[in-house]
C-alpha cells in the first residue's frame, strides 16, 4: 500500500527535539502538537489527529516494531479514573510550569534548567536564550521538560507493552476524545460529520 504524506510525520516529531537541542526556543514549537489536536476535535469533531496525524504515536509504533514486548497493556490504563486522573495531574504540573514563567515574568531569575519526570533537574547552561525575554526562555525550558517526560513515559510504555500503549493514556488524546463525545452527544449523530470510530474509547488504543 503507498504511503501518504502524513505517514512521514514522525519526521517532524524528530525534528523537533533536534532542534530543542540545539536552540532550547524551538520548543515553542510544541505548541503545535497541543493546539492542532485540540483544533481538529472542535472544529471536526473528530480523533483524526490521533488516528492519523500525531507524530509520536507514529514513532512509537515504528520503534516499537523492534523494542516493544508486545504485551496488552494493564486495565488500569485504560480504566476511566486513571486516564482523566493523569489528565487532571499533567494539567496541574503545566499550571506550575506557567506560573514559573509568570514568576520570570514579573522578575524572578531565570533557571536555565529542563524538568524532568516532574523531579530531575536537567542543566541546560549551553542554551543561547539572550536574544529573547527571560519569560520567553523560561517557557522553553519548561515545555520542553514536559514533552520530554511525556515521551519519555511514552517510550517506557512502548517497550513494556505494546509500541502504542502511550496513546491509551495520553492527556491530549484523553482531552479530544473527551470535546469529541460532547460534540457527539450534541449534535445528535456521527461525530462531526466522521465515523463514530474516531469518537471511540481511548482504550482502542494502545496497538
Amino acid at each position: 500500500m503507498k504511503k501518504k504524506w502524513y505517514d512521514y510525520l514522525w519526521i517532524g516529531e524528530l525534528l523537533y527535539w533536534t532542534l530543542g537541542l540545539c536552540n532550547i526556543l524551538f520548543a515553542w514549537l510544541g505548541m503545535l502538537f497541543f493546539t492542532i489536536p485540540l483544533l481538529v476535535a472542535l472544529i471536526g469533531g473528530s480523533k483524526a489527529y490521533c488516528h492519523r496525524y500525531c507524530g509520536r504515536g507514529q514513532l512509537l509504533g515504528l520503534l516499537g516494531k523492534k523494542l516493544s514486548r508486545n504485551a496488552p497493556p494493564p486495565k488500569f490504563l485504560r480504566s476511566r479514573w486513571f486516564r482523566y486522573g493523569f489528565l487532571a495531574f499533567f494539567m496541574v504540573m503545566f499550571g506550575l510550569m506557567l506560573r514559573g514563567t509568570w514568576m520570570v515574568f514579573t522578575g524572578a531569575p531565570l533557571r536555565q534548567t529542563v524538568t524532568l519526570l516532574w523531579v530531575f533537574k536537567l542543566p541546560w547552561q549551553w542554551a543561547e536564550v539572550d536574544m529573547v525575554a527571560p519569560w520567553i526562555a523560561q517557557f522553553a525550558f519548561g515545555f520542553y521538560g514536559v514533552m520530554m517526560t511525556s515521551t519519555v513515559l511514552g517510550l517506557a510504555t512502548m517497550a513494556l507493552f505494546r509500541p502504542r500503549s502511550w496513546c491509551v493514556y495520553c492527556p491530549m488524546g484523553t482531552m479530544t476524545q473527551g470535546i469529541c463525545m460532547l460534540k457527539q452527544k450534541k449534535e445528535d449523530g456521527g461525530c462531526g460529520g466522521e465515523s463514530q470510530k474516531h469518537c471511540g474509547a481511548a482504550e482502542n488504543s494502545g496497538q
